[in-house]
């Protein structure tokens, strides 16, 4: 029933529209069709798109009539500019190169302008092919300054100046603004008003100047609602909800840009359109119509017996029948691509506030643990500080297994805040594999010296296997390496008790300098039943249990197969309940002598010898001073602590120290503010960082306001020993 409705509507619009055409006096002078066209062109104007499709029809019968090349091109340009305004842009840009033809023809400067113009705002804001709108742009320009047609020469620079502001080429569109800011007011037209503030506000958005963006984009915006110029303003609420959301002002960018969605539904269902829609097919149909007098006067001379009238009706209908196939089908993709924008712009909308939720969520994320891990290490060092104090200074005290419990605690808590820290440095892509020499053999062996407390407690024997193959020296990220053979070693060791752990390494392959080497971690403990074996890689999951209670945190696998990501590996694992676990993965390590020279030679050597060297100590926790004096003062070095950053500030000025170790959060003046003012008075002291802080957290600005080096708390004294040295005798 449909298409028959459709016929219905074709042939009464060609009843209302098109009989009084065929009646009006064919003698029209040309004056009379010009004002005719003045009039189709003043309706485009003012969106009347349904009498503007009909006098501009009238206008191109008469001009065709006539062979007026002038006035041809002009009803072309017309109704290239009602298809223009209906969004059916292939057909404008149809009818606006037909209008070309007949103004080259008729060597009418001003239509080529108009037309050029047309084309490069359709190349450019519709089809986005900006290289040859803004070529059409030129050209038009060309024949403005042709004319010394200052008014056009404004609004067409206005159209370049858009163009180039819309791929973000701000520079080579300034120059083209800059001419229309200094001309609009005297040649400009007042309704490109809106679209030159916009534009003003774009520039403005780019160059940081954000009180003369907010300025430009509320004008064109007030101009907009003022002058109800719908089509600019939507483009205002668009741009200037760009320029909130680059700003960071999320809030008001989300309300523009409903505001411009609600405004460009209402320009896409105005009724004004939609019926225009239905008079244009009869411009489409006059087109055809020519095209079958055309045929049958090619028919007529071959052959007179024909019959005219006939063949003209046969071949009409037929037209008429494909054209409504044709509105029909369009009609379709019409509906179903409103449809699926209007989809599509919720579902961006949705993603936007998504985006912005998660983005939120990661950085509050990172902010919780930076801050639960500084006010968990603090506490940390002074307990473990405390505890090798008392173990030091009182030796009867050595095998009390209420300080070696207490000990271990305080490590074993230091290394789930390491393990909660490095599982989320993996995930937000943190962590850049180093190059660094090292001998396998050494590290296996202080991996099971550091791991024999566990080993020992659960009456284990652990045994290693080396290929002879394997060079002496390796290059790669042996920190990383280490954490991956401690977690599956000490994960062995846990859940296995009076039996044996095997450590075997295999040379596999050799391509290069790469040697790609295979371990195996393997152990006679519990093992690991068949469908758990993929749960103990998933983050905070422990299994095998049961009514023993296996410390942990379920983190140390995970960390594993991340860690192993990194080396562009993958971990497999074999294992039988009751029997034992085996864990494989292959890591390729470099093996360069020439380089591994290099490193070894730019290694930083230890450099201390028996000098006495005094130290200042600033924090700002009474425990932690105490902590840091006794370790510095059992070296023989002179310790002076202070409780703040001032008080650091005012002994430099009169006192001279060899090295400063520095508390960075600390109340009134941090460590970066105190180690600021000391660099700025001429103080070269080596300055470190003794913070609870992760490393990564506050290099940078360690480094820019003069900090040598950073130790993290609780530390290894031995470290910081070494660095003190180092940066003493460098200085």
């Amino acid at each position: 029933m449909i298409p028959i409705r459709l016929l219905i509507i074709i042939l009464f619009s060609g009843a209302v529209y098109g009989n009084p055409l065929d009646t009006i006096n064919s003698t029209f002078s040309r004056k009379e069709i010009l004002e005719l066209a003045k009039e189709a062109s003043s309706l485009l104007h003012e969106s009347n798109f349904e009498k503007s499709f009909i006098t501009s029809r009238l206008v191109l019968r008469y001009a065709l009539t006539n062979n007026d090349n002038d006035l041809i091109a002009r009803s072309y340009n017309i109704i290239g500019a009602n298809y223009e305004e209906l969004s059916e842009y292939d057909k404008a840009i149809l009818y606006y190169k037909k209008g070309l033809v007949y103004a080259n023809k008729a060597k009418n400067d001003t239509i080529k302008n108009w037309i050029n113009n047309n084309l490069g705002n359709l190349y450019c804001f519709e089809k986005k092919e900006y290289k040859k709108g803004i070529a059409f742009f030129n050209e038009s320009l060309r024949f403005n300054q042709k004319n010394k047609d200052t008014s056009q020469i404004v609004f067409t620079k206005l159209n370049i100046a858009w163009a180039y502001f819309d791929i973000k080429l701000f520079k080579e569109g300034i120059p083209y603004l800059e001419f229309v800011n200094n001309n609009s007011a005297k040649y400009g037209d007042k309704s490109n008003l809106v679209i030159l503030n916009m534009l003003n506000g774009m520039y403005s958005g780019n160059i940081q100047n954000y009180a003369k963006a907010e300025f430009f984009f509320l004008k064109a915006i007030e101009l907009g609602i003022k002058n109800q110029n719908h089509l600019d303003l939507s483009f205002s609420y668009n741009e200037y909800s760009s320029y909130l959301f680059k700003k960071g002002d999320f809030k008001r960018a989300y309300e523009y840009l409903v505001k411009y969605n609600k405004l460009t539904v209402e320009i896409q269902n105005s009724q004004n359109i939609k019926r225009a829609k239905r008079v244009g097919i009869n411009v489409e149909l006059d087109e055809y119509k020519r095209k079958v007098d055309t045929i049958s006067a090619a028919n007529n001379l071959q052959n007179q017996s024909l019959k005219k009238s006939k063949i003209i009706v046969v071949l009409f209908i037929v037209v008429i029948g494909i054209l409504l196939l044709q509105m029909y089908t369009l009609y379709k993709n019409y509906l179903f691509k409103k449809k699926a924008n209007n989809v599509l712009t919720l579902t961006n909308a949705e993603l936007i506030i998504a985006k912005e939720k998660a983005d939120e969520a990661s950085l509050l994320k990172s902010q919780f643990l930076s801050t639960i891990t500084h006010e968990l290490r603090t506490p940390l060092y002074g307990v473990v500080g405390i505890t090798n104090m008392l173990l030091e200074e009182h030796k009867e005290l050595e095998n009390s297994p209420h300080l070696n419990s207490l000990k271990f605690s305080a490590r074993y808590l230091l290394s789930l805040i390491n393990d909660v820290l490095q599982i989320n440095k993996i995930e937000e892509n943190r962590i850049v594999l180093e190059d660094l020499t090292f001998n396998i053999g050494d590290e296996i062996e202080m991996i099971i010296t550091s791991l024999s407390f566990i080993a020992k407690n659960h009456n284990n024997t652990i045994d290693v296997d080396l290929d002879p193959e394997i060079p002496e020296f390796l290059i790669g990220d042996k920190l990383r390496f280490s954490q991956i053979l401690i977690n599956l070693i000490s994960n062995a060791l846990k859940f296995t008790h009076d039996g044996k752990v095997i450590i075997r390494s295999k040379l596999v392959k050799v391509e290069g300098i790469k040697h790609y080497i295979e371990f195996k971690i393997k152990d006679t403990g519990i093992g690991i039943a068949k469908e758990d074996q993929e749960k103990v890689f998933e983050t905070f999951t422990q299994v095998g249990r049961k009514d023993l209670d296996y410390q942990g945190t379920g983190l140390g696998l995970p960390i594993v197969k991340k860690l192993l990501g990194l080396f562009e590996s993958t971990i497999f694992i074999e294992s039988v309940l009751g029997e034992g676990t085996t864990f494989m993965f292959v890591i390729p390590f470099d093996s360069n002598p020439e380089k591994t020279n290099d490193i070894i030679n730019d290694i930083e050597v230890d450099l201390s010898n028996s000098q006495v060297f005094t130290v200042l100590v600033v924090d700002d926790n009474s425990i932690n001073r105490l902590v840091t004096q006794k370790i510095i003062e059992k070296r023989n070095y002179k310790c002076v602590v202070v409780g703040s950053g001032k008080e650091a500030i005012e002994l430099v000025e009169n006192s001279s120290f060899d090295a400063i170790l520095m508390d960075i959060n600390m109340p009134e003046m941090n460590g970066f503010e105190a180690t600021k003012i000391i660099r700025a008075m001429g103080v070269l002291t080596p300055i470190i960082a003794l913070t609870a802080y992760s490393k990564e957290e506050i290099t940078e600005q360690a480094l820019s306001v003069g900090i040598n080096d950073i130790i993290v708390k609780p530390f290894e004294t031995a470290i910081l020993f070494k660095i003190i040295n180092q940066l003493i005798f460098k200085a």
